[in-house]
């Protein structure tokens, strides 16, 4: 017997099924990620179709068994869709980067109501514009690591553990980050400048990036995504990223 409930979630991903219906991957407020079919969605009739658009912020009523996969939707009713967001190829960019990482990193039917929370804020930040959508999904990265359990630890040595400060480093992913004398005794380490070490210390302790550069983003990413790479070895990157810097 299934059980009737109602949620908040947002929208990450859709797939055709069939000849009307489709399949929404969303991750929900109160059961964390789920996979739902909505039947009849492709009815040029229908609404529900729209409604359940990736990046969508939406109310649903779901016909839910814990023994099946698949739940069945009732109804979706639209909280947020970000305008703004699907307006610029670089909010869309990032914002489709975001949730690329929390269909691909998270566990069906595993709640997380702070990672729901943080999902809706990073996107209405990056819908506002508050800072360069590159900057914010940074921030989400490195939260949604630590979410994860994988936080990255940039104030101590990973050798000597004394405080690293904001000149230059090294950085292997058997250590993680070391302070300049320690990579100055270890010419193997991996060297990290000042300029990159500073930005991840801004984002992770939520403190205002001031003369930051597209490169500097670019590389922030890359460093995320092999970091992410190196603790969770099923995952391949970042597909979103790739897609979009085809079109600039």
């Amino acid at each position: 017997m299934s059980d009737i409930i109602k949620t908040e979630g947002i929208v990450l991903s859709k797939l055709n099924y069939g000849d009307t219906s489709l399949i929404i991957s969303v991750y929900t407020e109160s059961y964390g990620k789920m996979s739902v079919i909505i039947k009849g969605a492709r009815n040029p009739k229908g609404k529900l179709g729209m409604i359940a658009d990736p990046l969508n912020y939406v109310q649903m009523v779901i016909y839910k068994k814990d023994s099946r996969d698949l739940q069945l939707l009732s109804s979706v009713d639209i909280i947020a869709h970000y305008p703004r967001i699907k307006e610029d190829l670089d909010r869309t960019q990032y914002a489709l980067a975001i949730l690329e990482l929390v269909k691909r990193l998270t566990v069906e039917n595993e709640t997380n109501k702070k990672l729901f929370k943080g999902l809706v804020k990073i996107l209405s930040l990056i819908d506002l514009a508050m800072e360069h959508p590159g900057i914010l999904f940074g921030r989400f990265y490195l939260f949604f690591l630590s979410e994860l359990g994988y936080a990255m630890q940039i104030t101590k040595c990973g050798i000597c553990e004394a405080e690293i400060g904001k000149g230059t480093g090294g950085y292997t992913f058997e250590t993680g980050f070391v302070c300049v004398n320690c990579f100055e005794s270890h010419p193997q380490l991996n060297f990290i400048s000042a300029e990159l070490l500073s930005y991840f210390f801004c984002l992770i302790n939520n403190r205002p990036v001031k003369n930051f550069s597209v490169d500097l983003i670019k590389q922030a990413n890359i460093f995320l995504n092999r970091y992410t790479k190196n603790h969770i070895p099923d995952f391949t990157g970042i597909q979103s990223l790739n897609y979009y810097n085809n079109f600039k």
